[in-house]
């Protein structure tokens, strides 16, 4: 066994591991990356993020050519399977282990490979791939191990008509009807997928709306369009058991219902990967999902031990993560930080079409007594959705009713996770500049969608009592 020291250890290859290794690199710090798997990049570049909006792009772009009527005019629909656009998704993959394999080789940041666990406060045991045994030691530790789907015990995730949303990645053929338990983001996300490729859709859902920390309009919306595109979906319905079997699967739901489909996606929730680190050991105890907890500088139970990214929990986004490392890198190296460089992120939600939003929902502002106004510009009256064929949408802005504070970007539509940006930056600018005032006052390139700014602020101002 033998043994290396660094200033930093970061577990996991992620976007949260990887964002705290190449601040502290380029801080001057001498870094080592942990990864269990065979290549970097962490769960969102080899299952989550990477492959389901490579995959949803791929599913867009086949329902735009089938629905043009210029394309029709020559040619007939387009009908992929879904093996053929998962090979995009891999091709893309492989694209970023390439660039992420090269910010470490760049940096001088060594990473290795296997599984990681805790011999006491500063010392990692690592067992590599071969099966040997590498000791680790460093003053700090980045717990970056992100998560894995929830695998209910009493679900077989070994039959063949059973997956999770890893294993769905493997699926080879387009299957007839699909059943995703969960409406979560992965399971609005999958439910468009699937349903774009022409496969029958049941989105069971948890909970009696979609999506709840969304604006109430925009998951107003996704839920319309979604059942427009012929997704049926059913709120309020927890699972009793499931039944698979050799030519279909069966779920039972509490209230009675029993839902036939050929294959099960399970898409409700996430457990973070802490299982057999030897946490427990040093007072730092997972909860039931495997997540730890963390104060407001991302520390554990034991200071020099920093967790950032699924693991801790909500927002579970790869933005989120990302920031969060670089927030605990910085922290490690100067002992503060500003902090809104780890929370003020705005929400993208790949579905089709694809939601993003930034600040506060209508919901909140209510609940905490905010006069607040609302400006809307709909995708339908812009040239540029017309243009496109992309009428489907609308950005919606709140704003202070005296002030003119933006206090909220939503956006529901093509490219709305572009341009979410537009409005993110002038609601990040100090005083005064952060106003409805200046999407009014700007010129924008016509014809674009960024003039949706321009239209929706107007909209609003001419609200004002």
């Amino acid at each position: 066994m033998s043994g290396k020291h660094f200033h930093t250890i970061v577990i996991g290859s992620g976007p949260g591991g990887e964002g705290a290794a190449m601040k502290l690199a380029k801080g001057g710090k001498r870094v080592a990356v942990v990864e269990r798997h065979t290549e970097v990049g962490g769960g969102c570049t080899h299952w989550g993020t990477i492959p389901s909006k490579a995959l949803r792009h791929n599913v867009r772009r086949m329902m735009e050519f089938n629905t043009s009527p210029l394309f029709r005019e020559i040619t007939a629909p387009a009908n992929l399977s879904f093996p053929t656009v998962l090979r995009t998704a891999e091709r893309v993959i492989d694209q970023q282990v390439g660039l992420r394999s090269s910010f470490y080789a760049r940096n001088d940041v060594p990473v290795y490979g296997g599984r990681a666990r805790f011999a006491d406060e500063h010392t990692l045991d690592l067992e590599g791939h071969n099966g040997r045994v590498t000791r680790l030691t460093a003053d700090h530790f980045i717990l970056a191990t992100g998560s894995r789907p929830y695998n209910p015990a009493d679900v077989d995730f070994t039959h063949p008509r059973v997956f999770d949303s890893d294993q769905i990645l493997s699926l080879g053929y387009t299957p007839r009807t699909i059943t995703i338990y969960g409406a979560g983001v992965v399971g609005s996300e999958y439910a468009s997928i699937f349903r774009g490729l022409g496969v029958k859709v049941d989105l069971v859902n948890t909970r009696d709306r979609m999506l709840a920390f969304l604006d109430d309009e925009i998951s107003d919306a996704l839920s319309y369009h979604l059942r427009e595109h012929g997704v049926l979906i059913r709120h309020g319905e927890e699972y009793e058991r499931v039944r698979p079997g050799d030519e279909h699967v069966i779920l039972e739901t509490r209230s009675g219902k029993r839902i036939k489909s050929d294959i099960l996606l399970w898409a409700n929730g996430r457990t973070g990967n802490t299982d057999n680190m030897g946490l427990e050991a040093l007072g730092i105890q997972p909860n039931g999902r495997g997540q730890v907890e963390v104060n407001e500088d991302f520390q554990t139970a034991q200071p020099h031990i920093y967790g950032v990214g699924d693991v801790i929990g909500q927002p579970s986004l790869a933005s989120a993560a990302y920031d969060q490392g670089r927030y605990v890198g910085h922290h490690i190296i100067h002992g503060e930080c500003d902090y809104r460089l780890a929370h003020d992120i705005p929400t993208g939600i790949y579905t089709i079409p694809e939601i993003s939003s930034v600040g506060k929902t209508e919901r909140e502002l209510t609940e905490a007594k905010v006069p607040y106004e609302v400006g809307h510009a709909f995708f339908k009256d812009l040239a540029r959705a017309q243009i496109s064929g992309q009428t489907v949408g609308m950005l919606k802005i709140l704003f202070h009713v005296d002030t003119l504070e933006l206090l909220g970007i939503h956006c529901f539509g093509d490219q709305a996770a572009e341009i979410v940006h537009i409005g993110q930056a002038i609601m990040a600018q100090p005083g005064e500049a952060n106003s409805l005032m200046y999407f009014i006052n700007t010129t924008f390139n016509y014809p674009t969608m960024a003039e949706a700014y321009r239209v929706a602020a107007l909209n609003g101002f001419n609200r004002i009592p």
